[in-house]
């Protein structure tokens, strides 16, 4: 899905207030991990993720994606009126219904003929919301959208922590359990509008997506609890994104040399840099958010893409890649030239 038309006017996030280091954690567990002969730093080990920052268990998703979305409007310098579509890609929402989406519209006083709803596809939702705004844009449909997300993954890692703490608790489900353990919160907000073809402008060129949903039962979540094949699941995820890889770089004319920025979903460190390895990327292009926030989810990489902004590090003319894996499985790269 390319697009010719469309431009990034702002993009914003928000931290959650509180940091949870990996030690707190285990030392809640440490009955079970002695019993299980699980020794103490596995958290740090195995993802690199020293702490997560988090919100209180009842924060509403959509309180955090207002504040980011207030933040990227104000930014933006546009009457709010004239957005013509929200979307909300959080896999954590307020309700099963209505849609978060909603509340942020009402949160926000935007238009009754703003479009609203929300996209849910794991941790690829938020490039995916970019690319529904960017496809009505480009068809002259409206002329700013806003897509919005915030994850509060607290209430699913402290009922995962007391099923844990169990007496009964096994190795196997401490194994499927310990990717929840690595969750943080956040938020984040993107303004999208027409481009004209003026100087400076953020252009957002789409990408490519591949889809292998023969492994879309290696990561399946309920608000409370999430269970996952991490050895597979990463085997398979890099599996596919490396064909998707090699599609962008027929389609977008991607080489690692040329892109000046690769802004990945992050899992943890193994994944980061396996990633980078098989991919033949340079690390030292790739901001770590990790090993304080956590896995944020579909959250990750516009509050990536945000704080290099915030921090002055994205450059006219660079170009940016936005890669995601996210269960399902389904992989999503997409480009953006600053």
């Amino acid at each position: 899905m390319r697009f010719d038309n469309v431009q990034i006017l702002t993009v914003s996030h928000v931290d959650a207030p509180d940091l949870v280091r990996s030690e707190e954690i285990e030392a809640r567990l440490a009955p079970t991990m002695d019993r299980l002969g699980v020794q103490p730093g596995l958290i740090r080990k195995l993802s690199g993720i020293e702490a997560r920052r988090v919100w209180d268990e009842d924060y509403p998703p959509s309180t955090g994606a207002t504040a980011a979305a207030e933040k990227a409007i104000a930014a933006a310098g546009i009457d709010r009126s004239e957005i013509g579509i929200l979307v909300n890609t959080s896999v954590c929402r307020d309700f099963v219904e209505p849609s978060t989406a909603s509340i942020v519209h009402s949160n926000l006083g935007l238009s009754a003929n703003c479009l609203n709803f929300d996209i849910s596809n794991a941790c690829l939702a938020f490039i995916n919301g970019m690319e529904m705004v960017s496809n009505m844009i480009e068809r002259g449909q409206i002329e700013y959208g806003l897509v919005v997300n915030a994850e509060n993954t607290r209430y699913a890692t402290e009922r995962t922590i007391e099923r844990l703490q169990n007496p009964e608790t096994d190795w196997e489900t401490f194994r499927d359990n310990f990717a929840t353990l690595t969750l943080g919160c956040g938020a984040a907000a993107m303004v999208l509008a027409r481009s004209h073809g003026k100087v400076g402008e953020h252009r957002f060129l789409g990408g490519v997506t591949l889809a292998a949903t023969e492994y879309s039962r290696l990561c399946y979540a309920q608000v409370d609890n999430m269970v996952t094949n991490t050895k597979k699941l990463f085997h398979h995820g890099i599996e596919v994104a490396s064909k998707t890889w090699a599609w962008a770089r027929d389609v977008m004319g991607w080489t690692p040399e040329e892109l000046d920025h690769f802004i990945i979903h992050q899992v943890g460190r193994a994944h980061t840099e396996t990633f980078a390895r098989i991919l033949g990327l340079d690390l030292k292009k790739i901001f770590r958010l990790y090993p304080k926030h956590g896995n944020i989810g579909p959250a990750g990489v516009p509050i990536v893409l945000s704080k290099l902004c915030e921090a002055g590090r994205l450059l006219p003319g660079q170009r940016i890649a936005l890669m995601g894996i996210g269960s399902g499985i389904n992989c999503s790269m997409a480009e953006i030239v600053w």
